[in-house]
């Protein structure tokens, strides 16, 4: 049986308005009042996941686990940009991150791509932020609490100018104002073979970055944007929606080799 635990973070849907409704259970009070009524915590503890829970009046809501992008999307908050899911997913990739491994960030943000990296590098694994801007670090401690990721990330609150603590890591990304700034001491502890990400809003700044690239030991260097489009789920007017989520961020991949 799939159930959720006392520190589960689920949704309860409502179907009839097609709205999630995200919730952790470790602070959720025994009995939670909706518009439609009062739930019990008890009865969403012995509910299976995709089966259905009453309000007191009779309202029906389905109980499902939130996943990470429902609580970056409707849950997150957020002091500053975020790093969009789909961007964050090609990163993860073009990183080829995987459980286990040891990553460096700057900055952290409102940590919606600390808590990608988290659950992807696993228990095993290590995340360590640098972020010299304490109002952001605790914001974003918050938000990866709220998720139970903490245990996964280490952060230093310090200015990356000062350069890192750490070799011999699995990957290093860069979502700073000035990255070409820190790009030397940025590649110092990042594994001979593996890869760097820069992430930058505008085509200034990528030009900057490419010119310090270029003097670094870096290859396989690649910049691209991605574009995503939802469609209506209207099987007999299939078209897309009039708004799209286009460009984000451009991103900017290099590969280190010796020195």
């Amino acid at each position: 049986m799939n159930k959720p635990n006392q520190n589960s973070i689920i949704i309860l849907y409502d179907k009839e308005k097609d709205k999630k409704h995200i919730l952790n259970l470790a602070t959720l009070p025994e009995k939670y009042s909706t518009a439609n009524g009062i739930i019990a915590k008890e009865k969403i503890l012995n509910t299976d996941f995709g089966g259905r829970i009453e309000t007191h009046l009779g309202y029906e809501y389905i109980l499902l686990p939130a996943t990470l992008y429902d609580f970056i999307m409707k849950k997150l908050n957020r002091l500053t940009q975020i790093v969009y899911p789909k961007d964050a997913a090609y990163i993860i990739l073009r990183l080829d991150i995987k459980p286990g491994d040891v990553v460096i960030e700057s900055g952290i943000g409102s940590g919606a791509m600390s808590a990608v990296f988290a659950q992807i590098v696993g228990e095993q694994g290590k995340l360590i932020s640098y972020e010299k801007r304490q109002e952001f670090i605790d914001n974003a401690l918050k938000n990866l609490k709220r998720f139970n990721l903490l245990d996964r990330i280490e952060i230093k609150h310090r200015d990356i100018a000062e350069g890192f603590d750490e070799k011999d890591v699995d990957a290093v990304f860069i979502d700073v104002k000035e990255p070409w700034l820190y790009l030397e001491n940025a590649i110092k502890p990042l594994k001979n073979g593996k890869l760097i990400a820069v992430l930058v809003p505008t085509t200034n700044q990528v030009s900057v970055v490419l010119k310090e690239m270029e003097r670094l030991p870096l290859i396989d260097i690649e910049v691209s944007e991605i574009l995503q489009r939802f469609w209506k789920t209207n099987p007999d007017r299939l078209r897309p929606y009039d708004t799209m989520s286009a460009h984000t961020a451009f991103l900017i991949f290099a590969r280190k080799i010796n020195y």
